[in-house]
């Protein structure tokens, strides 16, 4: 088959070295969940088949070009692996093609990415290392002029064998690439390199959506909203707020499982514990992000519809026409800022922020930032709320104004002398650290209450608080499996994903509500209590505290939660106790999602619906009724 006689070829020593260190990858730095040997034979395999498809090629190629492309190809497949091992550890997902033109981001975030590079990074790139040196000793013995037969024989074995592989992973899980929004099963079955393909395929397909869109899905989908999430609201709490300024807290990775929680004998947040007492809390509320994380919970929260699935919809859509809280509010008297001493255009908000109303964007140039006062990410947070009362304190009332914090970000640094408890004690520096950043961030917040007491405003306003996302994600299993003293399951990292809403009305009494809620809600709860009719509307939420509101919230790859269910990952939990619901008599995984498969259709219908609102740009063909 070969015209001269030589050693394995260098195609197939790159073949077997890349294709090894993927699965080891696959295997031991991605958390991929495998529930059967077949999904253990599936991730065993495609890595390699992968690995000798793209090598394969080179034997079209002269001997020199084909050392260069060998060379080349498995330094770049080491890279784009690489970088998505480095993404994977902070946000336990892989990178997608929108993400790649938030570029602008990357200058900012500093000490985030150095903290995710780890010392033995560099034995990645051993296989590289080896097939650049055996191409420099012993390249013209590892290449040759490879006869047509053999091409031919090559190139089709490497085409049967992915056509194998996807077989095998569409047996495993039917209508695979129909599950879009779950990277995690797409990484597992077909691979890394192939996922990253199928990802710029869509996102074609997501750009050209626009352009063929006209405004005829709007008549399902608006019908869906008015059928299943319209409600006319709670009818004691409306308008309750009529007139009040809207001071919305947005807690920087904030998650409830440290609400009411201690550390070393200590409350961790001992003023968000307290606010309970004349507060509406909700402590089954969920964050709903996706990849754009802060902005993805704007986005949420100002809209009421779901982020896009992939990259950031402040990126990727931000001059779609959208019919946003700041609008609505901005047509009813109020006016709008929001405060965040970052560069303003971080996550795009300058462009962003101007579409969809907001009048005033205090950035890092309202603020005195100085190495002193700084930490982590920019301003801490203190400094932050005491150098804005000044600005809200000159605002015409009534307003609406957001505040971002940011001490409570990943890495979690803190100057020594700002720490008032005590480091957690884990293998998770990220988790360890996480407790004081919190800490810092509640007594903020009280320093916060006070000079809107001090300015008096506090009696005119209503106050809410959100975390915004997951600080913690599931990279750090073991330390939180230690912290909580609970096996860390599918079931518990959805309930990980909630995060502490309160509702404050100077006045009102506390209450803890239990009922499941999302950000999704945020939005109309908040018009409902400004008294604001927007009968027209189009959003997927419902008002927080209306008995018939919808009975599910849905996260955005898919699972859901419901009063009595959690579902993920194909399978089906009771919510209060974790266990798994399955049935005696099936045994297959329609049967272990039986009692939540109702939801399953809706929810993914509400996604979809979502999406193409999105991607369609639909509001511009809507009427909302506005003068």
């Amino acid at each position: 088959m070969l015209n001269k006689k030589l050693h394995m070829p260098l195609y197939l020593i790159a073949a077997l070295l890349f294709g090894l260190k993927t699965y080891i990858v696959y295997r031991f730095v991605f958390d991929i969940s495998l529930e059967n040997v077949m999904q253990e034979f599936i991730l065993l395999i495609n890595p390699f088949v992968t690995a000798f498809f793209i090598f394969v090629l080179s034997i079209f190629f002269n001997q020199r070009r084909q050392l260069k492309y060998i060379k080349y190809g498995i330094l770049l497949g080491s890279l784009i692996l690489y970088f998505n091992i480095v993404f994977y550890r902070n946000f336990s997902d892989f990178i997608t093609i929108p993400l790649l033109f938030q570029g602008s981001n990357a200058a900012d975030l500093g000490n985030s990415v150095l903290g995710l590079i780890r010392f033995w990074d560099v034995t990645l790139f051993l296989d590289v290392v080896i097939v650049w040196m055996l191409a420099k000793k012993h390249g013209s013995k590892l290449t040759a002029s490879f006869t047509k037969r053999y091409k031919k024989m090559a190139f089709a074995l490497s085409i049967l064998f992915l056509i194998g592989n996807y077989a095998l992973a569409e047996a495993e899980r039917p209508q695979l690439l129909q599950r879009t929004f779950d990277r995690e099963y797409l990484v597992k079955n077909i691979g890394v390199f192939y996922y990253h393909v199928y990802d710029a395929v869509l996102h074609s397909k997501s750009k050209a959506q626009r352009v063929f869109a006209d405004g005829n899905e709007l008549t399902e989908i608006s019908k869906y909203i008015k059928e299943e999430a319209t409600t006319e609201g709670n009818q004691e709490l409306q308008g309750i707020a009529k007139d009040k300024n809207v001071i919305f807290i947005s807690l920087e990775s904030l998650q409830s499982f440290v609400i009411n929680n201690t550390l070393h004998g200590e409350e961790v947040t001992p003023f968000l514990n307290s606010l309970m007492d004349n507060s509406y809390y909700f402590e089954n509320f969920y964050h709903q992000t996706e990849q754009g994380k802060t902005s993805d919970s704007e986005f949420i929260v100002e809209n009421s519809l779901y982020p896009s699935p992939r990259g950031a919809v402040y990126f990727t859509h931000a001059q779609n026409d959208y019919h946003s809280l700041p609008e609505i509010i901005g047509k009813n008297g109020y006016s709008s800022s929001v405060f965040h001493a970052n560069n303003k255009s971080f996550w795009n908000r300058d462009v962003m922020y101007e579409n969809i109303g907001y009048d005033h964007f205090y950035d890092e140039t309202a603020y005195e930032v100085t190495e002193e006062n700084s930490v982590g990410w920019g301003l801490k947070d203190k400094p932050f709320f005491k150098q804005s009362i000044k600005y809200l304190q000159q605002m015409e009332q009534p307003f609406y104004s957001k505040f971002i914090t940011l001490t409570n970000h990943y890495p979690f640094e803190l100057d020594e002398e700002d720490a008032t408890i005590e480091p957690y004690d884990s293998n998770s520096n990220t988790l360890n650290h996480y407790f004081q950043t919190v800490r810092y961030m509640d007594e903020a917040v009280k320093d916060y209450f006070n000079y809107l007491k001090e300015a008096g405003l506090y009696e005119d306003s209503i106050i809410i608080l959100m975390g915004d996302h997951y600080g913690i994600s599931d990279f750090h299993k073991k330390a939180m499996s230690q912290y909580l003293d609970k096996e860390y399951t599918d079931y518990l990292h959805v309930q990980l994903q909630r995060v502490p809403f309160f509702v404050h009305i100077p006045g009102q009494e506390g209450k803890v509500i239990s009922k499941v809620a999302g950000q999704i809600d945020v939005k109309p709860t908040i018009l409902n209590l400004l008294g604001i009719d927007e009968t027209k509307d189009l959003s997927f939420g419902t008002d927080l505290f209306d008995d018939e509101r919808k009975d599910f919230i849905a996260l955005r790859d898919g699972s859901f939660i419901t009063e009595d269910y959690v579902y993920t990952k194909d399978h089906c939990y009771d919510r209060k106790t974790g266990e798994l619901i399955d049935s005696s008599d099936q045994s297959d995984e329609e049967a272990e999602a039986s009692a939540c498969k109702p939801y399953m259709e809706q929810v993914n219908k509400e996604l979809s619906y979502s999406d193409n609102i999105i991607f369609g740009d639909l509001f511009r063909f809507y009427d909302f009724g506005d003068e």
